[in-house]
């Protein structure tokens, strides 16, 4: 889908999102915990969370002892998880992916983004790739969905417009197909299955392997 209707789209359901946000944070914790024998995230100090939603992502990675900064580019979203993270040493800014942050070349030591690359257009994709390649050092993890679909999933992303359908073709090799300002956006990629219809797709930065 196009930025404009995302964002349309995430400030009209940011009061159901926060209504999980409880139910969300249970299921970060579940997926990080399984995700400990290939990535164990505690070994870095930074992250950014790309398209933070209601925060339950953020609040989980903080628990963890990370220093946690969040971009959520829907503003009522943005709003929303501000409160949630309130009383957290989180900073969270209403900025989007799709521009240049302000943050420098290798600020973070790892970002994140859960279900987020999948709603948007390959070439909006390919310029999200690029920007968390460039602000982080270590890693950059695509939390996003496989290419196993379910009938449920199918329908809610055909109502969504978005790019559901052309990411899950190949999502590992689109990755690895990203360059920006002719060089390669990740030197390396590992794909980790958590469940039937969902991975992390764990991207190592090109030229920082």
């Amino acid at each position: 889908m196009s930025e404009k209707y995302s964002r349309f789209l995430f400030n009209a359901i940011a009061p159901i999102y926060s209504l999980i946000f409880n139910r969300q944070k249970k299921h970060f914790e579940k997926h990080l915990a399984n995700a400990e024998k290939d990535l164990t995230l505690t070994s870095y100090k930074t992250i950014l969370d790309v398209g933070f939603g209601n925060g339950a992502l953020c609040a989980v990675l903080d628990a963890m002892g990370l220093s946690v900064t969040g971009i959520e580019p829907a503003e009522k979203m943005f709003k929303t998880a501000k409160k949630k993270l309130a009383n957290r040493k989180i900073q969270v800014y209403h900025a989007s992916i799709l521009d240049r942050l302000p943050f420098e070349n290798d600020h973070f030591d790892v970002s994140i983004a859960s279900y987020v690359v999948h709603g948007l257009q390959k070439e909006d994709r390919k310029r999200m790739y690029a920007e968390m390649s460039r602000v982080s050092r270590y890693k950059v993890i695509i939390h996003d969905y496989n290419q196993t679909r379910n009938l449920i999933t199918t329908i809610v992303e055909w109502i969504e417009r978005g790019g559901y359908f052309d990411f899950i073709k190949s999502p590992e090799h689109e990755m690895k197909s990203c360059f920006h300002e002719m060089q390669e956006c990740f030197s390396e990629i590992k794909v980790v299955t958590f469940n039937k219809h969902s991975a992390w797709y764990i991207c190592t930065p090109s030229s920082k392997n």
